[in-house]
This record gives C-alpha cells, structure tokens and sequence, in this order.
C-alpha cells in the first residue's frame, strides 16, 4: 500500500488543520534563551534599542543610563563588538537543559534584527561577522540535538531595518523586506533544522504581508523539518489565538478554563524582563515553588509551559537561572510522570490551594502544592471503586484511604513529607 502525504495548501483552512506532532504535547515543558546583543548593555529589557532611540518619547531611564556610561554619539551596533560569548561552553548549557528535563528554543533573531548565525541577508549584523565570531545557533544545535528537541525563536519585524520602514511608509503595500531579508533569511534558518519554530514581532502588519501562508506551507510540505516541527501563533496582525500550530495567544497567557486547542504558556524566572538583566534582584524572580505550580497549572488545562532564561554577554547563564531550571528538573525526577504525556482529565483544580489534577491512562494526578497541615488530604472530585490504589509518587508504599462520600471523594492518610524544594507533593490515585 501506498501511503499518500497530506499536502498543504497556503491558506489558514489548510494549514490550520495539520495535527501537531505528538512530541511536542508530550514534552510539556521548555527552555526560552533570549540572547542578543542587547545582553551587552543588559539594563531594562530586550527592548533597549527601542526604548531608548524608538519610541517617543524616549524612556528616560534608557537616556540616563547611556549618558552616564558611554561617550556622547555612542550607537546601538557599537554594543555587537562587546557580544564576546567568550565562555559560551555549549556543552555546560546542554547539561543544564537536560537536567531540567525540558526542549529548547534559542533566539535566532530579536527585533534589533542581529543573528545568532551566519545569515547572509544579514551582513556584518550576525554573530559570525561580528562579537562573538561563533555560530551560536549551531553550536547550541550540535550540543542539545542528540537529547534534547530543539527550536529557534524569529522576529518577523526588525525595528530600525531600512527596508523594512519603506514597507511600513508605503502602508505594506510594497514588500521589499520580505523579499529580499526576511524570507529568503528564514528559508536559510531551516537548514539548522529547528523542531519549533516560535515566530514573533508580526502585529504591526497582517500575514499577508510576511508572506506567512506560503512560508508555512513550504515548511509543512517540503521542508527537512516537516513532519517534526511545530509553529506558534504568530504569523501576522489577528492571527494570534485563532490560526499556526499551537496558540501563544499572548506572553504570560493563562486561561481561565481548558482550551480546545493546544496552547504554551511563556514566562520568564525575572519578572521585569526576557532578556539578562545586569541590575536585577532577587526579590524580582520567581522562586522555585511559584515556577512549579505555575508548570502544574498550566498542565492540568492542556498547556505547555515555556519558561525564559537570559544569558549574558560572556555566554554563561546566570547561576540563579541554572539554579532553578535544575531545581525543576529535580522535581520532575520524582514527580515527571504526573506531567509527561499527561492529559488534562475531567476535573482540573478543586479550589485555589489544593489539589491540581492531571491524567494519563487509568491514573490520576493530584497534585498538592501546599503542605497540608494535617496528615491527611481530602480529595472531592474522584470517584473510587474498591480497587483503588493511592500512592505517593517517590514511594512506591500503598496509602491508607477512605471514601469521603457515597458517590465520590476520599481521605487519603499521607505519610510524612519529604522536604522537597519546589514544595509540591503528587498522589497518585
């Protein structure tokens, strides 16, 4: 027999109705690197350049900064000969990301339009040409493919790129930087052949003008990624929430209810940024516990959770990220079958505390992210038979338990707790 591909045609009808690789609901948790040459000067946010010289006013903050910190006239490419990644050892960043039990998606391109690879529509702005003279988006790829899935993250627009303001001018009528830049640069991005492509920086101007149908169709149909890639949601202005792979909807999304459709969370350990910050603050990042019941819910309703980190300059990651992607790992260790290929099952929170549901099989999850303070738990929503086994997930030890109603609920008797840094505790019924 003959097995006939699906061919997809470039229209959102078509493309809307490819199912998304089974890998990627799987996998449920990833790391977000954001990294760029605004890690050089590192204050505010990724969104330095335009902060300081885009929008107007200009952020007095950013002003002030660069006043005191460099000489009169200095410009923004003048910070890419400073993007040394001198002790970028992609091996040690492969290890932390492996340990955190999680695929990665590294930037390749912000909207200051610098290339972590050596694009050729991209001259003398890349990391090959200039900084760290190293192809960051291979050598990452090289280190993290064997174990790891691995994507890239792409800005459709780029803020200051000549082409791409005569466009904007022109009302994107004309479409001379997606011609001879953006596309053509894309196509050129597949060769490192990314499992995820996390498009960006697209709502200034609708798809048709990105040219994004056609993109995706070539990508789905022809690419050397094409039965293993997943794209998200942005892909023009009103695409968001409605057409691509799996929804974004927008940064930090959290949805009230279970979606119908296969959605990610993106979040970032620093709170104030995506980017490293040289002046951020304990008290701005989110602590371990926060980072694990932030997974668990955004699991029960279906999610991924995709969570940012940013290296600096010098191309290490900061201990405190390293510190806590290993702390989720760890968790994972004991706790990863509750959130690995799991499924969101018919109840997903009992109240705001206690528990959080998940299901795989003829398990379910419930996940405790509060240490009780009885020894016991009170569970509401399963239904139990008399064959119903509850263990500790880190203990095989059965628990002792009782119906709490006729109909449905239980009383679970917990043995002690281990302390455990992410401070959640999952049953498994």
């Amino acid at each position: 027999s003959v097995v006939v591909e699906a061919r997809y045609s470039a229209d959102w009808s078509s493309l809307d109705s490819r199912p998304l690789p089974s890998w990627f609901d799987e996998a449920k948790l990833g790391i977000f690197v954001h990294w760029g040459v605004f890690s050089v000067p590192g204050f505010g946010s990724e969104w330095f350049w335009w902060h300081w010289q885009g929008q107007q006013p200009p952020d007095p903050n950013c002003v002030s900064f660069m006043k005191q910190n460099y000489p009169p006239g200095f410009s923004y490419p003048e910070f890419a000969p400073q993007f040394h990644a001198q002790f970028f050892d992609p091996g040690q960043w492969a290890d932390i990301f492996k340990a955190s039990g999680a695929y990665v998606v590294l930037t390749s391109k912000h909207h200051e339009g610098f290339t972590t690879w050596g694009s050729p529509f991209s001259w003398n702005w890349n990391s090959v040409d200039t900084g760290p003279h190293k192809d960051l988006v291979g050598d990452l790829g090289e280190a993290v493919r064997n174990s790891l899935h691995y994507g890239l993250y792409n800005s459709l627009y780029e803020w200051f790129n000549p082409l791409y303001l005569i466009d904007k001018k022109n009302g994107f009528k004309t479409q001379e930087y997606v011609v001879k830049k953006l596309l053509p640069e894309m196509y050129n991005m597949v060769v490192y052949k990314p499992e995820v492509i996390w498009s960006d920086g697209d709502w200034e101007a609708p798809d048709t003008y990105w040219n994004s149908t056609a993109f995706l169709a070539w990508l789905y149909n022809d690419s050397p990624v094409k039965d293993t890639v997943v794209t998200n949601d942005r892909w023009g202005a009103g695409c968001a929430c409605k057409h691509g792979g799996y929804y974004n909807c927008e940064d930090k999304y959290t949805p009230g209810q279970l979606p119908k459709h296969k959605w990610e969370k993106c979040t970032s350990v620093d709170t104030r940024s995506w980017g490293y910050r040289r002046n951020m603050r304990l008290n701005e990042l989110m602590d371990l516990p926060t980072i694990i019941k932030d997974l668990v819910q955004t699991v029960a309703l279906g999610g991924n959770y995709l969570l940012y980190v940013g290296p600096t300059a010098d191309g290490t990651i900061p201990v405190v990220f390293e510190e806590r992607l290993r702390g989720v790992g760890a968790w994972l260790q004991t706790n990863g079958e509750a959130i690995y290929a799991s499924k969101p099952w018919r109840v997903q929170y009992e109240n705001s505390t206690l528990p959080i549901f998940t299901s795989k099989d003829s398990s379910v999850y419930a996940v405790v992210t509060v240490k009780p303070p009885k020894s016991i738990v009170q569970l509401l929503a399963p239904k139990t038979s008399t064959d119903t086994k509850v263990t500790l997930l880190g203990n095989s030890k059965p628990l002792s338990w009782s119906p709490l109603l006729p109909s449905a609920g239980l009383t679970v008797l917990l043995p002690e707790l281990p302390d455990t840094p992410g401070q959640a505790w999952t049953l498994k019924l």
